[in-house]
């Protein structure tokens, strides 16, 4: 089996140490989060996981087993990238005059579709949202003007295909 991308949802109670036990799953099997974000759901009371690994998808059902063992899971699935909508953002803080001085600076800005959110006397933040290889080139972009800070988010998805959670929370 070859190795892919996907995109581990895990819905859960929100309880200390659940976060430990599940990057302790993964580091068990040698294989590296590449993304993790943790918000609510559109469940009260309940929280999502979104976790992407690299691996093969013998390896990624064997981890969604494990991590639907531990008790404050409610349920755990896992999507290729073809069975998701995803996105991920990221700042780029630049020094301000780049903004005026470098007419090439407004024009990545504009090509990549991103937004200047902030803009102070010696820096502006531009943001972009997209998928990663996306925000990747548009980091190499801007790399040779100086880039004074760069942080990314994890990625957030939804699945095409109905989610059966809400279905098996009713059953409770």
């Amino acid at each position: 089996m070859e190795n892919k991308w996907f995109t581990i949802s895990v819905y859960s109670e929100n309880n200390v140490g659940l976060l430990n036990r599940i990057s302790g799953i993964f580091l068990k099997r040698h294989i590296n989060i590449e993304s993790l974000n943790v918000s609510k759901s559109e469940i009260d009371d309940v929280s999502k996981f979104t976790i992407v690994a690299h691996t093969t998808e013998k390896w990624v059902h064997n981890i969604v087993g494990q991590i639907e063992k531990q008790i404050e899971v409610i349920k755990a699935y896992y999507h290729t990238d073809d069975e998701t909508i995803y996105q991920e953002s990221a700042l780029f803080k630049i020094a301000s005059g780049l903004l005026f001085d470098e007419r090439q600076i407004q024009n990545i800005i504009k090509d990549n579709n991103a937004q200047i959110v902030t803009v102070s006397r010696d820096f502006f933040v531009i943001a972009k949202s997209g998928r990663r290889n996306e925000i990747d080139d548009m980091h190499d972009q801007l790399k040779p003007y100086g880039i004074m800070q760069f942080v990314r988010s994890g990625r957030i998805s939804v699945t095409k295909d109905e989610m059966k959670i809400s279905a098996i929370l009713k059953e409770f």
